[in-house]
């Protein structure tokens, strides 16, 4: 949901209860085979990490075809027998992780990956070794053994830096390799691969050619992800120029960057330009499928989200609900279908939101007698949505029924992942606000103990999460009437961490020093008090000043 769309608070703790989610918060192979380079042949190969996942819808990193028209990459190419056994290579990888033999793919990738590295040891270096290492790293990213394509992306940059710009299939490559970087994190990396992709296919093909959208996707999203916003809003809005010139301005290929394009003008805050952007989108579909289609109420979605991060809620409830009938009457979805699940529980946050809870539940409690249904009990995702039925009713300040959810949730996870896995400390401190408000206090003290024992062992003291549950503990403690000067030195701690997750001049940051003074006042403390005292007082005037233009 956009920052228009709150999380839900507990009333009486400034304690952060999660807004509604999807997901709970974290032999050898008898087919193998050998490609080795034969020097006088070469190959075409297109293939991207997405390509290699069956089930994953397209998006702008990926290359349907694995080999493709001649004008889709340089004039030069690889003989016939090379780009069929890469072929050959590259469906065998596909077919074995499709069907979850996930052994059989490394044994089939690793026996190629030792082929080419003798072949490097032996001083050969062209792009059929690279062509072949692209392959393998495709596969190694699909089964996301990253260290393994880590160790193929330093092979390759190694072969592909003295490779001429002329050699066939070279901008393919780099453009995987851009994709590969970029799903890494290295954007930097993913951007000069992407850079000189462009320049070859700009240099082959011409600046308005269609062979050029992939690597600008590519570019775009890189440049996005690494805060980039301005100049990855200017790619996409050159992709879309170059699909409208070369395929017309209704052309469904120009969903993949008017969506990336949307979706980042919404992070800026252009929302009315993501409205526009999402409405032509909208369109594009309603004119090639009608507006009963499963796209068209997809697409919907993505334009409620933009009005939602307007300012317009009544709008967006009114988009997501007439995608959900859509969608609920597609023969293409089942009724437990991931996009139709998470439609509802976004239309129920939004219901929440404005005030609209017993909707929202309806919604939320439909969500999860379909899960039961489909997926029973012990599924993660029926976890999720017996928690998201206990925030609407802590809302609601029903807290009786929304005790109940949450011990059905704990015992469930009990069983699933075991008492002590750090999944289970989320219903259990929504438990503890849960119970605190019911003025069960020694049981919630004990929770909160429990959980913040979890989080400290999982994932480290000075942890966001244990700042979360030292914020809830606090607020237990202050009630029951335990010692002042503990309760101090946890404020001190969350402080710590609250200075470096948010920042040392925060709205957290100062409603904790609040805090700090007045115990230090209490107990007095005066000599302590007085740095607190100072950069509280500091603080505030600044804040007064910022208001004041």
């Amino acid at each position: 949901m956009s920052g228009f769309c709150p999380s839900i608070f507990s009333d009486l703790l400034q304690i952060h209860i999660p807004s509604f989610y999807l997901h709970p918060p974290k032999a050898t192979c008898n087919t193998r085979m050998r490609l080795y380079v034969v020097p006088s042949k070469m190959f075409r190969c297109y293939a991207t990490t997405e390509s290699l996942h069956v089930g994953i819808t397209s998006n702008e990193n990926q290359v349907s075809p694995i080999v493709t028209d001649p004008d889709k990459s340089q004039s030069k190419r690889l003989g016939d027998d090379f780009e069929m056994m890469l072929e050959e290579l590259f469906s065998e990888i596909k077919s074995m992780i499709s069907l979850g033999n996930k052994s059989d793919a490394l044994d089939l990738l690793e026996a190629n990956y030792e082929a080419v590295k003798e072949q490097m040891v032996a001083g050969r270096k062209s792009i059929e070794e690279a062509a072949i290492l692209d392959v393998i790293a495709l596969g190694y990213m699909a089964i996301e053994d990253f260290k393994m394509v880590d160790i193929i992306m330093n092979m390759l940059n190694e072969i592909v830096h003295d490779l001429s710009d002329d050699e066939p299939l070279l901008d393919s490559i780099l453009t995987h390799m851009g994709s590969m970087n970029s799903a890494l994190g290295r954007f930097e990396n993913s951007m000069l691969l992407y850079k000189r992709a462009l320049t070859i296919l700009e240099k082959n093909h011409g600046s308005n050619s269609k062979s050029l959208v992939m690597p600008l996707l590519g570019m775009g999203k890189a440049l996005g992800s690494a805060g980039r916003a301005i100049k990855a809003i200017d790619i996409y809005h050159r992709t879309i120029s170059i699909l409208e010139s070369n395929m017309g301005a209704e052309s469904k290929e120009l969903v993949v960057p008017l969506n990336a394009l949307g979706n980042l003008l919404i992070e800026e805050g252009k929302v009315k330009d993501a409205e526009n952007t999402f409405m032509r989108i909208v369109g594009i579909y309603t004119n090639l499928y009608g507006k009963d289609d499963d796209r068209v109420a997809m697409a919907m979605c993505s334009l409620a989200n933009a009005k939602c991060a307007k300012g317009d809620a009544e709008g967006a409830i009114d988009l997501y609900t007439s995608a959900l009938q859509v969608m609920e009457h597609s023969e293409n979805m089942n009724l437990d279908d991931i996009v139709l699940e998470k439609t509802r529980v976004e239309l129920a946050e939004l219901l929440h939101v404005v005030g609209r809870a017993k909707e929202g539940r309806k919604l939320l409690e439909e969500c999860l007698s379909i899960t039961k249904k489909y997926k029973g009990e012990e599924d993660p995702s029926y976890i999720t949505h017996l928690t998201n039925l206990a925030t609407s009713y802590s809302r609601s300040k029903n807290y009786v029924e929304s005790e109940r959810l949450l011990r059905s949730t704990l015992n469930i996870m009990k069983k699933t992942v075991g008492p002590d896995d750090p999944s289970t400390t989320f219903p259990m401190l929504q438990l503890a606000v849960t119970l605190y408000n019911l003025k069960q206090d020694e049981e919630a003290e004990q929770l909160a103990l429990k959980v913040l024992h979890i989080r400290e062992k999982a994932f480290g003291n000075s942890s966001l999460p244990v700042g979360e549950a030292l914020e809830c503990l606090i607020c237990i403690q202050k009630r029951v009437g335990r010692d002042d000067g503990e309760i101090l030195e946890m404020l001190k701690r969350n402080l710590r961490i609250q200075e470096r997750e948010f920042g040392d001049e925060s709205e957290q940051v100062v409603e904790t020093l609040k805090r700090i003074v007045f115990y230090m006042e209490k107990m007095e403390i005066k000599d302590q008090k007085h740095p607190f005292q100072r950069r509280l007082s500091q603080l505030r005037n600044k804040f007064k000043q910022q208001l004041q233009y």
